[in-house]
This record gives C-alpha cells, structure tokens and sequence, in this order.
C-alpha cells in the first residue's frame, strides 16, 4: 500500500503504469459537494489478484495540479490502457473528462446484466463487493470524512486502498456475469432456450395477470379509502395536455408569420391510402428496418384450429 506525498514519487509511479493494460482506479475528493470540489487522492491497481494491498498506490495530489496533468496525458488520454472506474462518469470529470480513453465503468455494466442474474437492490460497490466478492463488514463511514485534511488518519488510507481491491474483484466477477448474459448465439442450445422460454412465458402470464389486477384493485382501494400512501406504494395523479391543430390552419400562420415547417413527415398507413397515386408526386425518404418477432407455434396452431 504504498503512499506517495513527492511530487517526483507520483510522476515515477505514473511512468511505471505507462506499460500497463488495466489499471482499476478510484479517487477521493475534497470538498466535493461545494461548487469547486478537488482531488485529494488517486488511488490505482495494476494487479488484481493483489487482495493484500501492496499492489493498490496512493498517489496523494491534493494540491498538485502538475502531476494530477501529468496523469491525465499519460494514463487518461492513452488509448492502450484500460482504465475501470465505478461510476466512472464522476471520477473522470476531475481525471480528463471527455478526453479521456479506454474507459470502463462496472456501474455501466452491471446495470445492462439482466436482473435474474444479478439481483441486487442497486449498483453500489458495497453492494456489488459484498453480493458478488463475498467482502463483509464493508465500512463507508470515511467516504464521507475530511478528505483535505493532513496527515490522512489510518482509517482513510485503509478505506482508500480497499476500495480499488473491491473494485478489482467486482470487476471480474461482472465479465464472468457478462459472458454467461451475452453468450455466443452459434453455439446456444434452441431446445433448452426454447424450453426454458415457454416454460418462463407460462409464469409471466399469471404472474402479469395477477399484477395488473392488484394494481387495479390497489388504486381503487386507495382512493374509495382517500389514501394516498401506505408503507409499500403512493397514489398519486397527473394530467396530460394534448394540443392538436388542423394541418392546413398550421400551414397558413406559418405562411403569414414565416415558421419555417420544412421538416419530414412521417406518413401513416392511413394517409398513404389516402394519398393513393399522389403519392408518387411526392419526393418520399424510405427507411426500412428489419424487426424480429418470437411466436409460440402452439399459438399459432391454436389460432387455425378456431
């Protein structure tokens, strides 16, 4: 858990990451609910089977604008380095921002692993630490803590160390969650997809019927008691404006007050049929997509035998 203050140890660490290919990376900031939040620490990992520490280097920029440059043009802005952040979108704003590349988020992908697979009641990497890693007693009590303060207590430095290790392991734990989510189509196996589909399909249908109409009953209760919030849901309205107008009175204030109304038109079915041949007069953009839909053949034989 080395711990760098020199402005010449940051700048040697940072050349050393130069040759890696990932680096897992946090950051600690001060101030950072104010409107001129600064970076305290970088905390980064290059080896992820390292759960002791000795690989996780805190590199201490608080008030070293030059080296924390440094840092961005050699390891943000370098394409061949990977860098995984949790929640990637905040860290990089103090680290790059925009410029920065070859970046990965295990915020991002957790969220896009369907949830039978990953069942969890957010993203948090205390969540994702203790649900997938099996990491206990997670602490972010010093989340929170004076991150501008000198000496750093042990409590901080521990907490900033342990962070990059559970993201490394949460990271790694979520490519093995992608993979079983995205597998290679070539070689799924239909018959046990499809078995697994239709049986699936069966219990979403009672279960969506039965949803749909607790919900009914839930609103109506609910408002025939004048209730509008019980410890499981709110009852709550809104009212939703439509503004409609003829076409042609549209076309004559545009005319008179010189509303440009150049724009394309998507043409329903229903005004297709109604131009008829005047449509060929029309200079008409074709986009076509290609859509797939699944239907159970017991559907479809159901349908012919009425």
């Amino acid at each position: 858990m080395p711990y760098l203050t020199s402005a010449s140890e940051i700048r040697g660490a940072i050349a050393e990451y130069t040759d890696a290919k990932i680096l897992w990376i946090d950051t600690e900031v001060v101030d950072y609910k104010s409107r001129n939040p600064r970076l305290s620490l970088i905390q980064v990992l290059d080896d992820p089977q390292d759960m002791s520490g000795d690989r996780v280097y805190l590199l201490d920029v608080l008030e070293q604008p030059d080296t924390i440059a440094d840092f961005i043009e050699q390891i943000m802005l370098n394409p061949d380095i990977e860098k995984v952040f949790h929640n990637a979108s905040y860290d990089i704003k103090f680290l790059g921002s925009k410029k920065a590349k070859n970046i990965t988020c295990t915020l991002e992908i957790a969220k896009k692993i369907p949830y039978y697979l990953l069942p969890l009641p957010n993203y948090q990497l205390k969540t994702l630490a203790t649900e997938l890693c099996s990491f206990n007693n997670i602490s972010k009590q010093e989340q929170t803590s004076d991150w501008g303060k000198r000496p750093l207590s042990e409590e901080q430095i521990e907490y900033a160390y342990l962070d990059c290790i559970y993201l490394a392991q949460v990271h790694l734990n979520l490519l093995n969650l992608q993979a079983q989510s995205n597998p290679d189509p070539v070689t799924e196996d239909l018959t046990l997809l499809s078995n697994r589909y239709t049986q699936l399909e069966e219990q979403w249908k009672l279960l969506n019927s039965e949803f749909e109409h607790l919900q009914e009953r839930l609103k109506k209760a609910m408002q025939a008691q004048n209730i509008s919030e019980t410890s499981y849901c709110k009852l709550s309205s809104y009212e939703r404006t439509t503004v409609k107008v003829t076409f042609t009175e549209l076309a004559k204030l545009a005319q008179t007050k010189g509303i440009n109304l150049d724009f394309p038109i998507t043409l329903t079915q229903k005004l297709q049929k109604d131009l008829g041949q005047n449509l060929e007069q029309l200079s008409v953009d074709l986009d076509k997509t290609t859509a797939w839909r699944l239907t159970a053949k017991t559907q479809e034989n159901d349908f012919e035998d009425e």
